[in-house]
């Protein structure tokens, strides 16, 4: 169990590990930020900032030598230079990150697991993209195997020439097979050093652009239908990895049972709800699991809860947003508000 006073080192410098350091302080922790952004929101709220690049192994050394465990903000922090470190100081451990960075191989480790996917392949080259055509027909989308994010490195198609030999000679692509879904939804999951598992409720989940929009709560029937059988998968993916933290896995609510998305091995912006709307919130938990701590109640606290995000330019109109007494307003301390781009989010309780 970590004292309180010790140090949490989190890897990634944008809004998640802001509201995780936030968590972690009122636990009696300090943290430590590892990020190679000029500007770093995480970093504005904690104790100190190692601003380096990933493959600074001096700088990683030191930053692990002055934390007493380190986790994770986003998925996309490079395995290589976190498998010199002490691995008893990570949680999650690195195999979470292998796994969810490559959305081949994460199709491929879903599937081993008993989960259904949407059909995919490889694709490597456009022989490649036309043989999962022929197989698995169109409309499909074709993604980045790394790195792709809220709707980046995708495109969708009607056919191989919706997408150029350039860019798909660029970088390792997955097909995907198109699914016809009711609604979205995710399964988040806390998982402590001693292995018990704990659910929030899931909530309906709207995409705008490839954005998360809107969480809902309630979700629609048909993902209460579906939802044990998503957590029966995500409980054994967390197991499978040995997981200690918090893990959110998306689905697809479809007329024959869920079909997974992909998986995220940290907090997740559908979970943003659970600050105000359940008893521990998913950053709370996340920090009692990596520190050994009991973990907390998951109960949702309102028969109704929404969670807008506010992305671009519109999350600056601070008195519309507060006009609504309900509103619980989190800005990321982002600066400058671009279209497309996170700045912060809306939850009304009840």
């Amino acid at each position: 169990m970590l004292a309180p006073g010790s140090t949490i080192g989190i890897l990634g410098g944008g809004q998640l590990g802001r509201m995780m350091a936030m968590s972690a302080a009122q636990l009696g922790y300090k943290v430590h930020v590892f990020a190679p952004d000029d500007h770093s929101v995480a970093a504005e709220v904690s104790a100190a900032h190692t601003r380096a690049d990933w493959s600074d192994s001096a700088a990683m050394a030191a930053f692990a030598d002055a934390c007493d465990v380190i986790t994770y903000e986003f998925e996309n922090v490079p395995v290589a230079p976190l498998l010199a470190l002490d691995q008893a100081k990570l949680a999650p451990g690195p195999l979470a990150l292998e796994v969810a960075q490559d959305r081949l191989s994460e199709k491929t480790f879903v599937s081993e697991l008993g989960g259904r996917p949407a059909p995919f392949a490889a694709v490597d080259s456009m022989a490649d993209l036309e043989a999962a055509i022929a197989q698995f027909g169109t409309p499909a989308i074709v993604k980045t195997r790394r790195d792709g994010y809220d709707g980046k490195g995708q495109w969708r198609i009607a056919s191989a020439a919706d997408i150029s030999a350039s860019e798909v000679a660029a970088t390792p692509m997955v097909f995907e097979g198109f699914v016809t879904f009711e609604a979205e939804f995710s399964v988040i999951l806390v998982r402590g050093r001693d292995g018990e598992v704990r659910f929030w409720d899931s909530t309906h989940n709207t995409h705008e652009h490839g954005i998360l929009a809107h969480s809902v709560l309630p979700a629609p029937a048909i993902v209460g239908e579906q939802v044990e059988a998503a957590r029966a998968l995500a409980q054994r993916i967390a197991e499978a990895l040995g997981y200690v933290g918090v893990m959110t896995c998306e689905f697809f609510a479809t007329a024959d049972g869920p079909v997974f998305n992909e998986m995220a091995p940290r907090v997740h912006n559908s979970g943003h709800w659970t600050i105000e709307g359940a008893v521990t919130s998913q950053f709370e938990n996340h920090v009692r699991a990596i520190a050994g701590l009991p973990l907390g109640d998951t109960s949702t606290m309102a028969a109704k809860i929404v969670m807008d995000n506010l992305i671009g330019p519109e999350a600056f109109d601070i008195a519309r947003h507060l006009s609504d007494p309900r509103a619980h307003l989190h800005l990321y301390g982002k600066r400058e508000a671009r279209e497309g781009r996170k700045m912060g989010h809306i939850t009304r309780v009840g």
